[in-house]
């Protein structure tokens, strides 16, 4: 009944991240909003000022994981922590994408290559032919404990054991086989969230909300924001619920029926996207001004 939405990118520079991942990985723009002011859940962190979001995929985000690009207007870099550890998609298409547009890549594997997209968001590619299904297969996330990690995923979230490896001290879950996964993996250490600020999102049905909510209560466990109505002007409103897990990853639990509803294809999204990015002056402001844009 759960489902693996998409992990969420705070983007500095919003032309190149949209070269990477239309041209590089081949993404298609499934949809792109502009906002005003912060939102209320903090999907864009912790700032104040006009944003905007851009959801990238493979294919329509009811069957597809993908990656939402939230821009914040004004903001030209983050710092990177040790909390988002790299995205893996198969598509030979991208890596040969990379090697003819010149884009950085190491081989770290028997078909595996590593790059970078802009800001410094790890992913691998494996050099196999594009699946008819999703090519996204797992998201990495750096966590100090694996054993409490394991127990919050799947005893409170439901997901549910796929593969364990010890020595690279490495787990692999999820609600379904057919989704993308998560892979849990222990850095020994302290995880730090940088300022970007990274979330995971997933879908349930929305009567699952508040039950969701009062375990986490019951379990004393971090609620970053209780159930909220978040509005996307003339689209659906969906209801979300963002927790915490034990390493402080940021969770977003949002109502399935409606989700579906706001997260439908828009054929217009990629000229939206282009057009928002022509008519961003910040960076001719900023250097007119001699000034640099802030970094988070």
């Amino acid at each position: 009944m759960r489902r693996a939405l998409h992990f969420v990118f705070k983007v500095g520079d919003r032309a190149k991240t949209a070269m990477f991942y239309r041209d590089v990985l081949g993404m298609k723009v499934l949809r792109h909003e502009e906002f005003e002011e912060g939102c209320k859940a903090t999907c864009n962190g912790p700032y104040d000022g006009k944003w905007s979001k851009t959801m990238v995929g493979f294919g329509p985000e009811d069957d597809h994981f993908v990656a939402e690009l939230t821009y914040n207007y004004g903001v030209g870099e983050y710092k990177l922590g040790n909390d988002f550890l790299g995205l893996t998609l198969q598509s030979s298409q991208a890596v040969s994408n990379a090697k003819r547009l010149g884009w950085p890549l190491t081989e770290v594997g028997e078909a595996l290559y590593l790059t970078q997209a802009p800001g410094g968001y790890h992913f691998y590619l494996v050099d196999k032919e594009q699946p008819p299904n999703d090519p996204v297969q797992k998201v990495c996330l750096g966590v100090s404990d694996l054993q409490r990690s394991t127990r919050y995923w799947t005893t409170l979230l439901g997901m549910k054991v796929m593969d364990k490896n010890e020595e690279k001290k490495t787990v692999l879950m999820g609600f379904a086989d057919t989704q993308c996964k998560l892979e849990l993996h222990d850095i020994g250490g302290t995880v730090d969230h940088g300022t970007a600020f990274g979330r995971i999102a997933f879908s349930c049905p929305r009567e699952q909300l508040p039950d969701l909510e009062a375990l986490m209560k019951k379990e004393n466990q971090k609620i970053l924001t209780p159930l909220v109505s978040l509005d996307t002007p003339g689209k659906a409103t969906v209801e979300v619920v963002i927790l915490a897990d034990p390493d402080g990853h940021e969770i977003c639990f949002v109502g399935d029926e409606a989700f579906r509803q706001l997260s439908m294809v828009d054929p217009k999204g990629n000229d939206l996207l282009d057009k928002a990015m022509a008519e961003d002056k910040s960076d001719e402001w900023f250097a007119k001004h001699n000034r640099q844009k802030a970094a988070a």
